[in-house]
């Protein structure tokens, strides 16, 4: 630890330091950006591919909802679980659904994502916010 890291007391997590919170925050805005060549080096060297912010978005569901598909590719081949759910009962793929990315879509059903994994179904999701298009992949996954 740092010299500004404080011990944990009776079991609480260490308080990370300035510099280990500017770290921790520009993984995520590599998610966001879609920097797959700088964030999956510090995903196979040990950051938890399920790393999670303070609204319980993962790595993944940033990369969804920015509709950044190599990141999302990288993300799932280092292990990310595509069913992780965020504080609004929101997932990965319901995030690729709302955006309307087929082809992120694909890929997370591909990797097994569920359907029914969140406050909502993928399907319902589809369909409130108008993605017909994503009606017919979501069904043709329906029974896998």
């Amino acid at each position: 630890m740092t010299e500004n890291s404080q011990q944990p007391q009776d079991g609480a997590a260490p308080q990370l330091t300035d510099e280990e919170m500017a770290y921790v925050l520009s993984l995520f805005e590599m998610a966001r950006t879609g920097d797959t060549e700088n964030l999956l080096p510090a995903v196979r060297a040990g950051v938890p591919a399920d790393l999670t912010n303070g609204k319980g978005d993962t790595l993944l569901i940033l990369a969804a909802y920015h509709q950044h598909e190599e990141t999302v590719a990288a993300l799932l081949e280092a292990g990310a679980d595509p069913d992780r759910v965020n504080d609004n009962g929101q997932t990965a793929l319901m995030s690729a659904v709302f955006r309307g990315n087929e082809t992120i879509v694909r890929t997370l059903l591909g990797a097994g994502a569920s359907q029914t994994a969140g406050a909502h179904s993928a399907l319902d999701f589809a369909r409130v916010f108008e993605r017909t298009e994503l009606v017919p992949v979501l069904q043709e996954h329906a029974d896998r």
